[in-house]
């Protein structure tokens, strides 16, 4: 599987937070933020739900990461994706780390892609609690 998820109530600007706020907790800023649902609306007049794409990134691992292959930031940032559904609550997925840096193939790389997973679980975790 290429992800994981978490399912929280709205609203999404408020929902919105608490992510942010929780990936600060494991030590991910966010570098990047897509409004998919404004992009949409603007580009090809679409309505949708809110919709954002949050580029996230916990310095420290980056930066081990791009000290082993310098290649690897075609890799990154970590995406998490924080979308309302229909009912109203927010569901927040997260690219699973570990499969996608398995194309690396690099030990090193493979160490810091657990425990950026390790970080985002928990991420995750906090959320659904």
């Amino acid at each position: 599987m290429y992800a994981f998820h978490a399912t929280i109530p709205g609203p999404f600007e408020g929902a919105l937070t608490r992510v942010t706020d929780a990936l600060k907790e494991e030590g991910f800023g966010v570098l990047t933020e897509i409004d998919v649902q404004a992009t949409l609306k603007e580009k090809m007049g679409v309505e949708m739900r809110p919709y954002r794409i949050l580029g996230a990134c916990n310095p420290p691992l980056a930066h081990r990461l791009l000290s082993t292959d310098p290649d690897i930031g075609l890799l990154l940032p970590c995406n998490v994706v924080v979308r309302e559904e229909e009912d109203g609550n927010v569901v927040v997925g997260f690219l699973d780390p570990v499969p996608l840096l398995r194309l690396a193939e690099n030990e090193t790389v493979d160490q810091v892609a657990q425990d950026a997973r390790d970080r985002l679980m928990r991420v995750r975790d906090a959320l659904s609690s």
